[in-house]
């Protein structure tokens, strides 16, 4: 609570009030009195006190204003010696001055709606007062010294904490009229207040022992004293003011007079009112009847309501837990595939397995650089041909595919007209190479070194082990950072952060995994790029039919039995280890002789020992045998219903194997993820880009453009990698 206030200052128009009041008081042929009221002011004016000294002022208003003090410093009380009539209002006084009783030609004094707590015990020295309102204060009692007050004709006491009366009030013999609260007084009784000033002044004589006698036979002491008639000995504008209060009273007495009268009708119309009200009770007891069995039948109502919503919220309560222990389940999944997948790569870092089998393989491209004769003379020319025709048309396929998506994606952003034309020409170019002659196609591989050489290149890098691996390892991963990505987001929506810096530590370590796996996908490329350099510069000796033959040898690498053993295996497994990006298991798997009902069978243990160590491809090839069985035993059934009702001429050849689809071998999805994750700039495309080093798949290709930080995390973005998913 601060200390000190800052005063405010009066507006202009009381400042002008005041400065036109003090100025009308100085006139030549002024009255008596002084008025500065409602002039907001906090303290008395100096001005004020010298102007009624010299003046010689009877009559001081200061009424409605915010005087919390009636005399100011460096003034004296004494300067209004001659004030008969002090009017102080509405103001807010808590305290008299304790010398109030130097005012001994105070005549009427008016302090009604102040905040006085006392009176001053000098009170009793002004004889002469005739007129005392104290009126709506906080008084809780009157001093004793009131019974000097020997000219006192009207006193105001209401709206006080005031509660018995002083027995020495019966000593002012003048005492007219006295106002009062009547129903709050305990000394005397309230019947007693109520009767009036007489029947007051007669009992409080009685109390003190002394004869009571009516104020009309007492003379004013003040007039006692001077001789002369009540109307000269008292101040003209005191008369006046005397005369304005008598009226009051007597408009007063006639306000008593009709107010008993209208309390009679009151009684007889509360007499009237009172049948009226027992006939109303009556209705008003049938209405509650009712009204308590429509409350009854509601809250009935309400509290099925309750139960009702009680359960739905139960079990909404219970869904939740349920989805947040499918997220925690999906979690711990997660980190532990993310852990076998770095503890697989961090033990094929360090196992000298693979140095072992890269120098292996070294000498083996070496050995396929020297070209003997027999593999001359034995060249299946045609048919190498037709292989390095396949290989590079599917390559050339695949980067038109590309270039289409591409194109049409720009198209579609930008609306451009000429756009449309250059994607029909691209088209036009894919189906005249459709329709191209094999047999041109063939003969022309045959007569061009730089296709064989091209054809040779594709081969070598879709048969080499190593860079096959680390592809694998790629999708593996990438599909782990979606599904990372896709439970952080559900996590965001159900509001709980549960094992969120569990998921980030595991987002980072796949994001540094990723980074690795690209380097070392980027530095095999570059090392089958130098071993195609250096066969080429040994093919500059003009040997004929150089790069056919090399082609021939990456065909027929494999033994001629274990050749044997891979035809022996089912097609449908074959396919199946195809779809699954795993063909590089179908030796072992026809070296174990495993069929797919045997493969059916098996569990992720049996699978792991002959070889197969990526927890996700085990789970994936389990689950696509049980489906492939599955879909076997219910073709017999719809073959039977075809017979049934299509005639025997019509019927359908076998019903052909739908196109194996690249997926990428991982843990069972969440029910969330049978969609893919979209877009979280422009909610309309799919995720398609992976953001390093946070790992985040958040963005399709048109909005990663144009940001400089992940738009999950706001880490910084230091490169980009594109996931293209499997139709």
């Amino acid at each position: 609570m601060p200390l000190f206030f800052r005063k405010k200052k009066p507006s202009e128009d009381a400042r002008k009030r005041l400065e036109y009041q003090m100025c009308l008081a100085k006139e030549a042929g002024a009255d008596d009195v002084l008025d500065i009221s409602k002039c907001e002011l906090l303290e008395v004016p100096y001005g004020a006190f010298a102007t009624c000294k010299v003046l010689q002022k009877k009559v001081l208003i200061i009424h409605t204003n915010n005087l919390t003090s009636l005399v100011p410093k460096s003034c004296s009380l004494l300067s209004l010696i001659t004030v008969k009539v002090l009017d102080l209002h509405d103001n807010q006084l808590a305290s008299l001055p304790t010398d109030i009783g130097q005012l001994t030609s105070l005549q009427v004094l008016n302090l009604e709606r102040n905040l006085l707590k006392c009176l001053p015990q000098s009170i009793g020295d002004l004889a002469q007062l005739q007129v005392l309102n104290v009126k709506d204060n906080k008084l809780r009692e009157l001093p004793a010294t009131v019974s000097g007050l020997r000219s006192l004709r009207t006193l105001n006491v209401s709206e006080n904490l005031l509660q018995e009366l002083p027995r020495v009030l019966a000593h002012i013999r003048t005492l007219e009229t006295l106002t009062l609260d009547a129903s709050s007084m305990t000394y005397p009784s309230p019947d007693i207040c109520s009767a009036g000033t007489e029947s007051i002044q007669q009992f409080l004589c009685k109390e003190c022992g002394i004869a009571y006698y009516p104020p009309s036979e007492y003379v004013l002491p003040a007039l006692e004293s001077d001789g002369e008639t009540s109307v000269d000995g008292v101040d003209r504008t005191v008369h006046k003011y005397l005369e304005e209060e008598s009226k009051w009273q007597n408009k007063f007495s006639d306000y008593e007079k009709r107010k008993e009268k209208k309390k009679q009708e009151k009684l007889e119309f509360e007499r009237r009112l009172n049948m009226g009200q027992r006939e109303h009770a009556l209705l008003v007891q049938q209405i509650n009847n009712q009204k308590d069995e429509i409350l009854q039948t509601v809250r009935e109502d309400q509290m099925r309501l309750e139960e009702g919503l009680t359960k739905h919220q139960r079990h909404l309560e219970e869904e939740r837990l349920k989805l947040l222990q499918q997220l925690k389940q999906a979690e711990q999944g997660i980190a532990s595939r993310i852990q076998k997948l770095i503890e697989d790569n961090q033990r094929q870092k360090q196992s000298s397995d693979i140095l072992k089998s890269l120098e292996n393989e070294r000498i083996r491209m070496e050995q396929l650089m020297a070209i003997t004769q027999e593999e001359t003379e034995h060249l299946r020319r045609r048919e190498v041909a037709s292989a390095m025709q396949q290989m590079l048309a599917e390559s050339y396929k695949n980067k038109l595919i590309q270039m289409t998506y591409e194109s049409r994606r720009q198209d579609l952003v930008s609306q451009a007209c000429s756009s449309l034309a250059e994607m029909d020409q691209k088209f036009q170019q894919i189906l005249a190479w459709q329709q191209m002659d094999q047999n041109k196609a063939v003969s022309q591989i045959l007569q061009q070194s730089e296709m064989q050489k091209a054809a040779f290149e594709a081969l070598q890098v879709k048969k080499d082990l190593m860079h096959r691996q680390i592809r694998n390892q790629i999708k593996l991963i990438e599909t782990e950072l979606l599904q990372l990505t896709q439970l952080e987001l559900k996590r965001q929506e159900l509001d709980t952060e549960t094992l969120q810096g569990v998921i980030m530590e595991q987002r980072q370590a796949l994001g540094y995994l990723l980074q690795q796996l690209l380097k070392e996908k980027k530095q095999r490329e570059e090392e089958l790029q130098q071993i195609l350099l250096e066969m080429e510069a040994k093919s500059e000796t003009k040997q004929e039919n150089y790069w056919l033959i090399q082609y021939q040898r990456l065909l027929n690498q494999k033994p001629l039995s274990l050749k044997l053993q891979e035809e022996g295996l089912e097609k449908q497994l074959v396919n199946l280890l195809i779809e699954l990006s795993a063909e590089q298991y179908v030796p072992v798997f026809a070296h174990h002789r495993i069929s797919l009902e045997v493969l059916s069978t098996m569990t992720a243990s049996d699978l792991e020992k002959m070889g197969i160590a990526e927890t996700g491809l085990q789970r994936a090839i389990l689950r696509r045998a049980q489906e492939i069985l599955a879909v076997a035993k219910t073709i017999p059934e719809l073959l039977r219903t075809v017979d049934a009702e299509v005639p025997a001429a019509t019927q359908p050849s076998a019903p052909e194997e739908e196109a194996p689809s690249s997926v990428v071998p991982t843990a069972p999805l969440l029910q969330w993820d049978e969609k893919k994750s979209e877009c979280v700039v422009c909610m309309e495309q799919e995720a398609q880009m992976i953001f390093l080093p946070c790992g985040h798949v958040c963005c399709c290709q048109t909005c990663c453009k144009q940001l400089q930080s992940c738009p999950l995390c706001r880490g910084d973005i230091t490169q980009r990698v594109r996931i293209f998913y499997s139709s």
